[in-house]
């Protein structure tokens, strides 16, 4: 099971980083197209008006989806920001039971957060709602990026959520210095 878990983050991770490289591509063929026509009006002939078509539209719905498809692989390797501050200055028993506690209440949010995204994108599919773009994108394409990202981040909290209930550390745990109460002081 846990290599199958982690195969899905891996994977999540991949279309996350695969959404940011084609925003990547598009906006050096867009960059590259109006060299072109530059150059062809330094030469005195007639710009072809060559343009990446929604360019912008579709740059941010890779962002979202990049954005979404990341959460999961971020929580495990601890890049998300979190604030230890209080972890550090009460006992073990306490931080493990308020560790356990926002654990529950972050499935419980992005539960929700994930219904509701795919009700979206459902309702979005089944009206053929499309972008106002130049180019009409099918708005439940960009909202199931959205919706996936969300759904695998849920599970990766519910994983960390069972490994914590059943005595282990959650993914996303660094060690805590016993000395330091702020980052950075002595």
């Amino acid at each position: 099971m846990r290599k199958a878990l982690d195969a899905l983050y891996r994977l999540s991770a991949a279309l996350a980083a695969l959404c940011l490289v084609v925003i990547a591509v598009m906006v050096v063929a867009q960059v590259a197209a109006r060299i072109f026509d530059g150059a062809r009006s330094l030469i005195g002939l007639e710009p072809l008006g060559l343009l990446v078509p929604s360019l912008a539209e579709i740059a941010g719905f890779l962002l979202v989806g990049a954005s979404f498809l990341a959460l999961a692989s971020t929580l495990r390797n601890a890049d998300h920001i979190r604030v230890i501050i209080l972890l550090q200055m009460v006992p073990r028993s306490v931080a493990r039971f308020l560790e356990l506690w926002v654990l529950a209440v972050a499935v419980a949010l992005i539960g929700y957060f994930a219904w509701n995204a795919a009700l979206l994108t459902l309702d979005s599919y089944q009206f053929n709602e499309v972008s106002f773009g130049i180019i009409p994108v099918p708005l439940w394409i960009p909202q199931a990026a959205m919706t996936a990202g969300l759904a695998v981040f849920l599970i990766s909290l519910i994983d960390d959520l069972v490994v914590t209930l059943l005595g282990g550390e959650p993914s996303y745990m660094e060690p805590m210095p016993d000395h330091d109460l702020v980052e950075g002081t002595e």
